[in-house]
């Protein structure tokens, strides 16, 4: 066997077994996530932050929006369940599957028409409840899927198309974002699949970050 076929063998392989582990093994809170690094991924908050600037929000999610010394225009909103915000002056804009970076265009030039000439704004996500999950970096179909109630990351990680063979599995970075700030789980992937470590059960908005092996 060549090693092009040995290494479609091995993932073929580690996809088959994602997908057992999906229909049988344990969905419960990862009691061996220990067994993962639990320091050292600072240097990935970059690579997560730049991959999630790319998805849009949705209904639920809410955000921060900071108009430079305008005090009277920074708040926190809620994402409607038709995608649409209120926001001062401007009163209705519609932001559902925009992007951060998209959305503070939007309000920069609904602002300087006729009320503040050069607007500078920042939009931050503070929490996404659009019952949705990410699944980002070294997977064959990176994406926002759909967050199913009892969801794990081995579903997830399945329904992303499973792992390349650059991932590093044994390192899968989970974000959850809560009030006190984000939160980093390093996740034994790897391990829960030959069954060393038990299943991680999902919330809706966790951010699943696999890095390259290099990383």
């Amino acid at each position: 066997m060549n090693g092009d076929m040995a290494l479609r063998a091995s993932r073929v392989r580690r996809f088959v077994a994602l997908a057992a582990l999906v229909l049988f093994g344990s969905s419960a809170g990862c009691a061996s996530c220990e067994e993962a690094p639990t320091t050292g991924y600072a240097h990935l908050n970059e690579a997560i932050e730049a991959e999630m600037a790319k998805v849009g929000l949705g209904p639920g999610d809410v955000f921060e929006v900071t108009v430079f010394g305008e005090e009277n225009l920074t708040r926190t909103l809620r994402v409607g369940p038709d995608g649409d915000v209120h926001f001062p002056l401007i009163d209705r804009i519609r932001v559902g599957g925009l992007t951060t970076t998209e959305i503070e265009t939007l309000i920069k030039t609904r602002l300087q028409d006729g009320f503040i000439r050069d607007p500078s704004v920042t939009v931050f996500v503070k929490e996404y409840n659009s019952k949705k999950v990410f699944v980002l970096g070294e997977v064959d179909k990176p994406g926002t899927f759909p967050y199913a109630a009892g969801m794990n990351i081995v579903e997830a990680i399945t329904l992303a198309g499973g792992f390349k063979a650059s991932a590093n599995t044994n390192y899968v970075v989970v974000t959850r974002r809560t009030p006190s700030g984000d939160q980093r789980i390093p996740i034994p992937v790897e391990k829960i699949i030959e069954g060393l470590a038990t299943n991680f059960v999902l919330q809706p908005g966790d951010i699943i970050y696999v890095p390259d092996t290099l990383l």
